[in-house]
């Protein structure tokens, strides 16, 4: 056998386009696994005086829904209208306003348009910035999901549409109060979808041409939560957690393995199951809250506690972090927690990710987005400021904090920035309502 020698491999390496540095793409809702994991290394320890440098700024317009990165490309939803969404935006109130929802596809080494596939869709939802859900990306095809739900998979190269579904015309579904939430998941092939209508709850269509697999579930709230895949019991699981109850059900058949019922408030289940060894936890606001124990032989649960007073985490708009038997998650109040999983018991709490001036008491939520990245988390905070923290069973270590974007939305007579960033070839991609910016984050 010839061998290469070294200069020879080098060059290869550098024609061929290869990286050996280990850089990620983040092509879904909580990176490549879904996990809140950045897995890549030779990221900065502590921000610099002045801040990181950012590489680009790309203007867009409105909306919830965070970034994704796949393929040297960068996928973003945002809806253009003539309405003011900041004043029409209430938790109490679903305007109804005219406007397009787009997906933007932009170079992520430059931030310049590569294409946009656009549609008219009025909104009639609280909060009526734009799309919440961070599109997935996945061989060659990029899916979507509005605020009103439609879905649309796209040719992620070129932005053509190779098919769609309106679930209000489809589904006859009605749309949740604040609009669509569940990021879709790509399983094989198949795309899961919480759809909403009677007895298409949850929806399992092809991928590549959009046909229905299976349908299952019904409920009057359909929640906000995504479809969640988990290997427990000797299967594979598929959890749906709507607004009345977290269900398994079998990926391949929509059959449901076991339910239990858990009334969510005004159908706010919004986070993402979390799986740790045997344990699954499931929370929101105002007291809703389980840990449950799966069982390791057949698809099968048992419930460890509920929520009470002074125990556990109630997020809202996002989902807790699970590690060393402990969880790590953002309390409506606003205050970072953290729990001891096996118990509920609440270890300790600071209000410091928000704010260390505005008393978040007195607006009753807050919003930070937590990754885990080494042996350290990066804190997406609503206020716009990206933090480096250490979390551990004794409290909460701030080691670095930057202003990294405006808050342009409002909530509560505050203004908040409440969209998940990316993280990806050592920079982390993040939006508001006007633009979306690509910082580096990569060590010196």
């Amino acid at each position: 056998m010839r061998f290469l020698s070294p200069t020879l491999l080098a060059g290869l390496i550098i024609v061929l386009g290869v990286s050996t540095s280990g850089a990620d793409d983040w092509p879904q809702w909580l990176g490549p696994q879904r996990d809140s994991v950045w897995r890549e290394t030779g990221v900065l320890d502590k921000f610099p005086e002045g801040g990181p440098k950012v590489l680009w700024r790309a203007k867009i317009a409105g909306g919830y829904a965070g970034p994704a990165v796949a393929d040297g490309k960068v996928y973003v939803t945002d809806y253009l209208t003539d309405a003011d969404t900041r004043k029409a935006s209430s938790p109490q109130a679903r305007p109804k306003i005219p406007g397009k929802e787009r997906v933007l596809c932009l170079d992520a080494k430059s931030g310049q348009e590569i294409w946009k596939y656009e549609y008219e869709r009025p909104y009639a939802i609280s909060y009526p910035a734009g799309p919440r859900c961070t599109p997935t990306v996945h061989e060659g095809k990029v899916y979507t999901l509005g605020a009103e739900g439609n879905l649309c998979c796209l040719d992620a190269a070129r932005g053509t549409l190779v098919w769609a579904k309106d679930f209000k015309k489809d589904y006859n579904a009605e749309t949740a109060f604040w609009g669509y939430a569940s990021h879709p998941l790509v399983d094989g092939k198949k795309l899961f979808c919480v759809v909403g209508g009677p007895d298409s709850l949850a929806v399992a269509f092809d991928k590549d041409t959009g046909k229905e697999i299976w349908r299952s579930l019904s409920a009057k709230q359909a929640g906000y939560a995504p479809p969640t895949l988990i290997d427990a019991g000797g299967v594979r699981q598929l959890l749906i957690w709507h607004g009345e109850a977290l269900n398994s059900l079998d990926p391949e058949t929509g059959k449901p393995y076991w339910s239990v019922p858990l009334q969510s408030h005004m159908g706010m289940a919004i986070m993402t199951p979390r799986k740790l060894g045997d344990y699954l936890f499931v929370g929101g606001p105002y007291g809703k809250a389980m840990l449950l124990k799966l069982d390791a032989g057949k698809p099968a649960i048992t419930e460890v506690w509920r929520g009470k007073k002074d125990t556990a985490v109630y997020p809202v708009n996002s989902t807790p972090f699970l590690e060393d038997g402990l969880m790590y998650g953002i309390d409506q109040p606003g205050q970072l927690r953290a729990v001891k999983l096996e118990t509920g018991e609440r270890l300790w709490e600071t209000f410091k990710p928000i704010s260390d001036k505005e008393n978040v008491r007195q607006v009753g939520s807050g919003t930070v987005f937590l990754v885990k990245n080494g042996d350290r988390f990066l804190l997406a905070s609503e206020t716009g400021h990206l933090l480096i923290a250490k979390l551990g069973p004794k409290g909460y270590e701030e080691v670095s904090r930057w202003k990294m974007l405006e808050p342009t939305g409002t909530a509560f007579g505050r203004d908040v920035w409440w969209s998940h960033p990316a993280f990806a070839n050592r920079c982390v991609f993040a939006r508001n309502d006007k633009e979306l910016v690509c910082v580096s984050l990569a060590a010196e």
